[in-house]
């Protein structure tokens, strides 16, 4: 059994928050500057953090040395579902509790579920050490 907080969770941690100030910047700049929409917005942080992510998470958050590409699809998968879940449970979460928040609150929310699914998603699934 993995303990639930060790190295790895702070190491996940670390990567998330270079990540995050990678991608949060992605997505409010396409919302707020290019005007792109809330889904277009969201989504491109997810697709150009992910590219970011799967690197950091592979080599340095969870060590795995090997150069195969197998998990790539299971990451992905994962990644697409975090995603789903956290923005679609979000937008109607935050517009029934907080009516005066508009999508950029949505977004935030939507990035705090995001991060506990994904990691989980990855610890678990994507990056499971075989014993």
């Amino acid at each position: 059994m993995t303990k639930w907080i060790d190295q790895t969770t702070w190491r996940f941690l670390l990567v998330g928050c270079i990540n995050t100030l990678f991608g949060t910047s992605i997505m409010f700049l396409a919302y707020n500057v290019l005007g792109l929409s809330y889904w277009l917005s969201s989504a491109s942080n997810y697709f150009f953090g992910s590219i970011l992510s799967y690197f950091l998470n592979k080599y340095f958050t969870f060590q795995k040395k090997d150069k195969s590409i197998g998990d790539i699809l299971p990451f992905a998968l994962n990644i697409t579902i975090c995603y789903y879940i956290a923005y679609g449970l979000s937008k109607p979460l935050v517009a029934n509790l907080f009516r005066s928040m508009k999508d950029n609150g949505t977004m935030l929310v939507g990035m705090c579920l995001f991060v506990g699914l994904n990691y989980l998603g990855q610890r678990y699934f994507v990056f499971q050490k075989k014993e």
